[in-house]
């Protein structure tokens, strides 16, 4: 047996917790790490028990089997037993966790580029929170490492075929519980006449997302598939991909186009034209649709959210959905009776209250693809409009985002402190371009609003080495030439 403090193997690997899981290099993510990351989940917050069910999943990331045999060699050292549902969209695993009333790993990237890999942990209620993370760095664990290499791969076989106890077989219920949320909820004819293409990708989510399209009567489009792992960002969405999304929907005639992220907890929804939607807006348009009276959203989302007027409360977070749920619940904890969340990112956290014409909507807390995807579809066949018709009533406020890779976080440290200390500094980014900042709001990381209304926000990531750059402008030209002109500079002088 070998004894490891999680919080010297963290400062040790490099694999510690972001703003959703623990994330490292996939050559960092050892079996003897995530074997003892499952033991510290397990033990830490109290959830290991004799028998207990805990469900596994993961995404299409090539490195994601190997992590899922040591995630499931910690589970069964905790005295668990492993409910492996395969490869799925987290939202689905979530779910499927939340319904059985067990804990739930998943072994996923989500969006961070091809060499990294991550784990995100679920209790039974829903995602982990900040506390739950100081906990699981906190503990110690004893691991039992002969046990991390058999079988040397986890089985892929449906349920019922593997023989050897101590291969994976695939659950099937976690999947089938995810689509019929949706199936259930909209109406079969929902989207007849209507051609959808689903950009697929290496996307978990890319074929449970062809059966619910499918479903409520789409004629379907698979475009982009591919057996080698793309990273998607849909906060800061590739040129090729904006090429992409155009020529789409002129060659097959699309009156949208679907896409999410590695994990599916993040949408990429184009228009009718293949002019990719920004996350907060879809998020502002999903939360108008179910009927949110209370919304809660990261600081780095579009103000046009308070300018609308829907909503009677908006309250602003930190970036990173555990601080929306926190959020999520101290708004339910003060008289919120509908209240949703999401992020820049698009993903969209159901909370109470929420409804689908007059159905009840279950509270999914945790980031969901499909559910904004869903609504805006929605949204434009009741109202018997084009997807791009449902922005002419919003404030005409833009936002626009991208990011600097590789950039090391002490650079990115060291350019915010300048930036707060100095009140010249942004000079040398901005000249007098913009004025004087009006206003700094250091929620995370430096959020500067200026004298003529735009804004600038700059913050390191909290999944990788890279600076995240997001503006705020009157137009959509206005706000991509702040991001580009802004990590340019940034580049030229701190790398």
């Amino acid at each position: 047996m070998t004894k490891i403090n999680i919080q010297h193997m963290m400062a040790e690997s490099g694999v510690a917790f972001g703003t959703s899981g623990a994330r490292g290099l996939v050559s960092q993510m050892t079996d003897q790490v995530c074997a003892a990351y499952s033991l510290a989940f397990l033990h830490g917050l109290g959830l290991a028990k004799p028998g207990q069910r805990v469900a596994l999943g993961m995404d299409l990331r090539p490195s994601s089997p190997a992590i899922v045999r040591a995630c499931a060699a910690g589970i069964r050292q905790a005295g668990c037993e492993v409910d492996f549902c395969g490869m799925l969209p987290t939202p689905a695993l979530a779910l499927y966790a939340l319904a059985q009333g067990i804990p739930a790993i998943m072994v996923t990237g989500s969006h961070i580029p091809f060499d990294r890999n991550g784990i995100k942990f679920y209790r039974a209620e829903g995602e982990i929170s900040k506390a739950d993370e100081a906990a699981i760095t906190g503990a110690e664990v004893e691991l039992e490492e002969k046990s991390l290499f058999s079988p040397p791969h986890p089985s892929l076989l449906p349920e019922g075929e593997g023989a050897d106890a101590n291969v994976l077989t695939v659950n099937p219920a976690a999947l089938h519980q995810y689509r019929q949320r949706y199936t259930d909820l909209f109406a079969a004819d929902l989207l007849s006449g209507w051609r959808v293409g689903i950009y697929e990708h290496s996307s978990a989510a890319r074929d449970c997302l062809s059966d619910v399209l499918g479903a409520l009567g789409a004629d379907v489009v698979s475009l982009g598939r591919t057996d080698t792992f793309v990273p998607i960002d849909t906060e800061a969405v590739s040129e090729e991909d904006r090429q992409r999304g155009l020529a789409w929907a002129a060659e097959h005639r699309l009156d949208a186009i679907i896409s999410t992220d590695g994990d599916g907890d993040r949408p990429l929804i184009g228009d009718e034209t293949g002019n990719w939607l920004r996350g907060d807006i879809v998020g502002l348009l999903c939360a108008h649709f179910l009927g949110a009276d209370t919304v809660v959203t990261p600081v780095s989302c579009n103000t046009a959210i308070e300018a609308s007027g829907l909503f009677r409360q908006v309250i602003r977070t930190r970036i990173g959905s555990p601080y929306v749920i926190a959020g999520m619940e101290q708004a339910l904890a003060t008289g919120g009776s509908s209240v949703a969340g999401f992020e820049a990112n698009g993903g969209f956290l159901a909370g109470n209250g929420l409804t689908v014409g007059r159905q009840a909507l279950a509270a999914l807390p945790t980031r969901d693809a499909i559910l904004p995807a869903l609504a805006v579809l929605a949204m434009a066949r009741q109202q018997g409009c084009k997807v791009s018709d449902l922005l002419a009533g919003l404030p005409q406020r833009y936002t626009a985002s991208d990011r600097l890779q590789d950039f090391p976080v002490a650079n990115s440290r060291a350019l915010l402190d300048s930036l707060q200390r100095d009140d010249t500094a942004y000079r040398s980014l901005w000249d007098d371009e913009l004025g004087a900042p009006a206003q700094r709001d250091l929620t995370d990381g430096l959020r500067l609003t200026f004298e003529n209304g735009e804004i600038v926000h700059l913050r390191p990531s909290g999944n990788a080495p890279e600076l995240r750059c997001y503006a705020e402008a009157g137009s959509m030209e206005r706000a991509q030439a702040l991001v580009t002109l802004t990590l340019q500079r940034i580049a030229d002088g701190y790398k």
